[in-house]
């Protein structure tokens, strides 16, 4: 293939592959993958550039976060903090926007060093209990928990793997790369502003009808209760149809009920199960004993938080590792402590290295069982964006997407619209497919609008990372989004309704700081 005929091709296959992760067909990495694996047989991606985003930087340090969440989720020592964050004394009025002053900040502040999705399936479960007991709407709090967790993301290097991915693909660029705190600059702004809006709007825009999940509580003092099971990406039933999945003798429990996008299904002989379902089914205690280390399921929740049984040291010595991890990589690429230290490397990959390996040697986490913690098909999805990212640099379709953006824009060419118009591309690509997709096929775009404008990529850079985090809008985008939706039976409109004002929140911020931090 040679010169247009091999953008169209690139452009058709992606708009093809668009659509399909839309409709949901297949999980993700494998449908990004087999898009890797056509170009390569059109010779459009060599099998060098194929491999080289499984070998990426970013990649790699996500994977290894995975395992110092799962330690520090271990630990339980977050659900200590939250415990005494959120008490319920008797006598005392407790109100939705109290609950949102002490928990957004704290959820927005872990979930800025932590990987988000542990973070909510953590939180989850300890806000529905104490909603709860304080005699509060647990539908006004879920969907803030996932924001709040977004939100945090956003302000450091190591908040979400996007920002990770971005970082990695500008090491290989040859630029620099984002230092731990540079995203707060702008990020640490949207998430302030942002929780101003959820404490003052969220009782007043979220939902409050009365939900089978609030009444789950109820049926604690029997043997056999209702659990709500989020299925994850290990489920042994995923597009298999529900007649044809015996549930009850895998599992031990009988389902109740299926819910999807806040929907109860009612023809669920013909429903073809998918990773996010949320299931409602009939059990006892033995069922989190055995599926509550799972990652078949991406939350279990039956009115009580479940937890591993860990001694106390191991709380303190997993957040002092995690301190270690951020101080190192903030502090270890300052001139003065690079000339202490010549020939190593002291990044943010060093650090996580070293953490990794000594929370496995002191068992943090199960080592013998470390590959279940870490989610492969969210590596597979970026590893194979990079590749993607690459083949739209190969084909020219980088190059003519850019010349397209910038010369959409009458008159002279301003960089602030053509940073608009990236943010808003990416963030629209964002809340309808994975955020680490979005955001690398965004990269190659503005690096080309940058090199056709003849300005530093660095504002652009900036834009996409945070457009692609900042998915608040649509339950699909994000999955922390689809967890909430799960569990709180949430409908596709509450997120829109709630989350788009967020959306225009964090583009005027972000049009407004991204000049002026990163000159053009």
């Amino acid at each position: 293939m040679e010169g247009n005929v091999e953008v169209i091709f690139v452009l058709i296959t992606l708009l093809g592959m668009l659509a399909v992760l839309v409709a949901d067909l297949m999980r993700p990495g494998l449908v990004m993958f087999s898009v890797c694996v056509l170009f390569m047989c059109t010779g459009i991606l060599s099998p060098k550039e194929l491999l080289a985003g499984f070998s990426n930087e970013g990649m790699i340090t996500v994977a290894l976060l995975f395992l110092v969440s799962e330690g520090i989720r271990r630990s339980d020592a977050l659900g200590h903090m939250i415990s005494h964050i959120l008490p319920v004394r008797p006598g005392k009025r407790q109100t939705a926007r109290k609950g949102y002053s002490k928990l957004m900040p704290t959820i927005a502040g872990i979930s800025a060093f932590l990987n988000n999705t542990p973070i909510v399936v953590i939180f989850i479960p300890i806000v529905k209990e104490w909603a709860a007991k304080a005699g509060l709407n647990v539908k006004k709090f879920l969907i803030p928990v996932s924001y709040a967790a977004i939100l945090g993301g956003m302000c450091t290097l190591i908040g979400t793997s996007t920002n990770l991915v971005v970082h990695g693909m500008m090491l290989e660029e040859g630029y620099k790369g984002f230092s731990m705190f540079e995203l707060g600059k702008v990020g640490g702004v949207i998430a302030v502003v942002g929780i101003l809006y959820i404490i003052l709007f969220g009782n007043r825009l979220l939902p409050s009808d009365k939900t089978p999940e609030e009444t789950a509580v109820a049926g604690q003092n029997r043997n056999l209760h209702k659990t709500e099971a989020v299925i994850g990406p290990r489920f042994k039933g995923i597009n298999v149809p529900f007649k044809d999945f015996d549930f009850d003798k895998r599992y031990g429990a009988r389902i109740l009920e299926i819910r999807r996008n806040g929907e109860t299904q009612s023809d669920t002989e013909n429903l073809i199960l998918k990773e996010g379902d949320t299931l409602i089914i009939e059990t006892d205690d033995s069922f989190f004993a055995n599926w509550g280390d799972s990652s078949e399921f991406l939350m279990l929740s039956n009115g009580k938080p479940h937890k591993i049984p860990c001694p106390k040291w191991k709380k303190w010595v997993s957040i002092g590792l995690l301190a270690i991890m951020i101080a190192g990589a903030t502090f270890g690429q300052m001139p003065g402590i690079k000339a202490l230290i010549p020939g190593i490397e002291l990044d943010m990959f060093f650090w996580v290295c070293v953490v990794t390996v000594i929370m496995a040697a002191l068992n943090l986490f199960p080592a013998k069982r470390y590959t279940k913690f870490i989610s492969w098909d969210i590596l597979v999805t970026i590893a194979s964006a990079l590749a993607i990212s690459k083949a739209m640099t190969n084909s020219g379709l980088a190059d003519m997407l850019a010349g397209k953006l910038t010369s959409a824009i009458s008159g002279n060419v301003s960089p602030l619209m053509v940073l608009a118009a990236l943010y808003i591309t990416t963030n629209i690509i964002t809340e309808l497919i994975t955020n680490n997709a979005a955001a690398a096929f965004a990269f190659p775009i503005a690096m080309s609008a940058a090199t056709q404008l003849g300005i530093d990529p660095m504002p652009f850079f900036v834009a996409i990372t945070i457009a692609a985090s900042a998915s608040f809008s649509t339950p699909i985008g994000y999955q922390t989004n689809m967890i909430a939706q799960g569990i709180g039976n949430y409908k596709f409109r509450d997120f829109t309704r709630f989350g788009l004002p967020l959306n225009i929140i964090a583009f005027i911020i972000s049009m407004i700081l991204i000049p002026v931090f990163w000159k053009f």
